[in-house]
């Protein structure tokens, strides 16, 4: 079980340009989101805690996402 919503992952795919999806499409996805989440969170805390912050940034999160581009 994600903690994603199939709705707002189906929503995600469709607005890709998927017409019909089926239920396994979008738990496959939301698992998959969520692992990528979860690596990049991890990632931008490394961030954080180098630069001394407690606080994670959207900056942080931005920059660990374009290092796995």
């Amino acid at each position: 079980m994600t903690e994603l919503s199939q709705a707002a992952v189906e929503r995600i795919m469709k607005n890709a340009g998927a017409g019909r999806i089926s239920a396994d499409a979008t738990e496959t996805l939301a698992g998959l989101m969520e692992e990528y989440g979860v690596f990049i969170t991890k990632e931008a805390k490394k961030m954080s805690d180098h630069a001394g912050r407690k606080t994670l940034r959207g900056s942080d999160v931005r920059i660990a996402a374009e290092i796995f581009k």
